[in-house]
Order: structure tokens, then sequence, then C-alpha cells
């Protein structure tokens, strides 16, 4: 079959995992690079000589293509998606979708309306370590789920110039930036919706950042469960601290690292089973098995993974965070749906 003829736009930080993961990748040929810095466009053209490079996507649209990986900032894509919509092309795009949901939700409108897909780089769905602890809890290894402690504590230098620079100056960036992941993974691993939120979001004194980079939540399910989320971006300790622990009626589940190390134990028990996982390459395994999943959807022979209108339960997630903090009280998440209606 031939390849997916993949035009990426955007060629930050993260583009290097999706440019190193498509090039790998035997079904799919990049056709088309873009992005509005020169010092970006020149380094690109270095590599890939025989393709065109322009500096915004309407410069290279007309390029034969069947699909685009949106690597931009979630702030500002409507032209693309606009763009990529007119031309029939499917789209993979870097989570958020956007920066509020209103925008998030009209993009999900334009691709149902264009026929084209929209799907959304979650790529911590397909670690090693979700799809095993998804695959605990569905079959009972602890019981019904009731409750769960979600930590996230890191310190992000900001600054570093391997990461993208937007979210120093975006309004709560570790929700949107990091907590839209976490968010995701407790729909997705618990295989249900949330109801309600309580939340508190704020800032240290020693931040870089301008938006809120502590989040503290209180959220509830509508299978039951509730989960105590905290997470920051700056933390003043390394490494990473990341737990999530779920707590059954039989048992409790516990991933003591980002990318691995998941145990589980029965009530009562005294020593933690270890799970064994296969091998993983941090964001390279995942993102290798989200761009597989993208090209089979493209293709038609497989359903449509992490798409648009599935994000925006998260994102519904991170807005109600917002407004609970905002008011000091609890918000509905029906109040923040009836906002894209």
């Amino acid at each position: 079959m031939t390849p997916l003829r993949l035009i990426i736009v955007g060629l930050g930080a993260r583009a290097k995992t999706w440019l190193k993961v498509a090039e790998a990748n035997a079904e799919v040929e990049i056709v088309a690079l873009c992005d509005p810095n020169p010092a970006a466009q020149t380094s690109a053209a270095e590599h890939f000589p025989d393709i065109p490079i322009g500096a915004d996507i309407t410069e290279i649209i007309g390029t034969d293509a069947d699909a685009v990986l949106l690597c931009t900032p979630p702030g500002g894509r409507e032209r693309q998606i606009e763009v990529s919509c007119a031309k029939g092309l499917d789209i993979l795009a870097e989570k958020p979708l956007a920066d509020n949901v209103v925008a998030a939700a009209r993009y999900v409108e334009m691709a149902a309306s264009a026929g084209v897909h929209l799907i959304v780089g979650l790529n911590f769905r397909y670690l090693n370590v979700t799809q095993e602890m998804r695959n605990l809890l569905a079959t009972g290894a602890i019981g019904t789920p009731e409750f769960g402690r979600f930590t996230y504590e890191r310190w992000r230098d900001g600054t570093q110039d391997w990461l993208n620079k937007y979210p120093l100056t975006m309004d709560h960036p570790m929700l949107w930036e990091q907590s839209i992941h976490h968010f995701d993974l407790m729909r997705y691993v618990y295989n249900t919706e949330p109801v309600q939120i309580q939340a508190h979001t704020f800032n240290p004194s020693w931040t870089m950042y301008a938006g809120d980079t502590n989040v503290s939540a209180l959220i509830a399910f509508q299978n039951g469960m509730t989960v105590n989320y905290q997470g920051t971006w700056q933390s003043g300790h390394e490494p990473m601290n990341f737990n999530w622990r779920t707590d059954g009626s039989e048992g409790i589940i516990v991933q003591r690292e980002m990318f691995g190390d998941l145990a589980w134990a029965k009530r009562l028990q005294t020593d933690l089973a270890p799970v064994t996982l296969s091998k993983h390459e941090p964001w390279i395994t995942d993102a290798t098995t989200l761009l597989k999943s993208f090209v089979s959807t493209c293709r038609g022979r497989a359903p449509p993974e992490c798409t648009g209108r599935d994000h925006l339960q998260s994102l519904f997630m991170l807005q109600a965070c917002i407004l609970a903090s905002d008011r000091s009280a609890t918000v509905e998440i029906e109040e923040i749906r009836a906002l894209t209606t």
C-alpha cells in the first residue's frame, strides 16, 4: 500500500520526537514541513533537502498529502485546522487540542463537517504500564475500585532548550500541558467519565511561569470513583515524584514511575507483586504505537482512538478545575459541557 503522505506543522521540541517516529514508520512518508522560525526551516532543510518547507501551512498545503500532524502550540490553531479540513486531510494534533473548550469543540465540529479524522496525541494511553493497569482493573484483580490518589511533583525548568517555551506564558500551564494527560489517563484506565470537581490552583512564590503551576483537585466519577489529584511543575526537589494508587474492594494497584513500576496486592497482603512490563523507550515506543493507530484509522483498518470528541471530556475537567478554583466551590461537569453546545 502507498505510504500515508504526511505534512508536519511545527518543528519545535515535540516535533523532534515525531520526526524520528515518522521516519521509522514504513507506512508514512513525510511530504512537507512548516514552521515560522527561519532557523527551524534551515535545520529541517539540511535533513529534508527534497521536500517543501514553508513558514505557514498555507505555503505547503498544496502538496499532495493525506494527513497533517500538528506539533504546534494549542493557541491559534484555528487556521491550521480550517485549512486541513478544507483540503480533506486527516489530522493528528498534539494535546491539548486547544487552550479553551469552546475552541476545541469548534474544531471537533469542523472536522466532523469536513468528514476528516481528528485525533489527539494522547501518547500516555499507549504506555505499557497504562495498558497493564487498565487490564488489571478490567479483570477485577482488586475488586471494585472506589478511590484513588494521583501525585505528580516535578521541577520543570521551562527555560531549558529541549522544552517548548510557550507554557511559560500560558494561563494554567500545569493543567493544559500536563494535567491533561493525567485526567485522560483517569478516564481511560477507570473507564468512566467525570461528574464534578473541587479544585484549587496557585503558583508558588519562586515560580518561573506566568500561570498557575500547582493543582489540587478532588474528582468524582460516574462509576463512583473519587480521585485526589496533586500536580505541580514547580516542586523544589528531584527526581520527579510520580505515584498513582487505586484502592478497590479487594486490594490496591500502585504505579510509582511515569513510564513503569506497576505493582498490586490483595487485601492484607504485606508485599506488593510487581507486574512484568515489556521493554519501553520513553516517548518513542508510545508515540510509535500512537502513529501506527493513526495510520490504521486513516487507511480504514481500525476505528479511531483518542478522537477530538473524546478529548473534549478531559478538557471539560480542566475547565472545571479553573472554575472551581475561581469560585471556591464544586463545579458540575455538565455546566462546562453546556458551554460548548
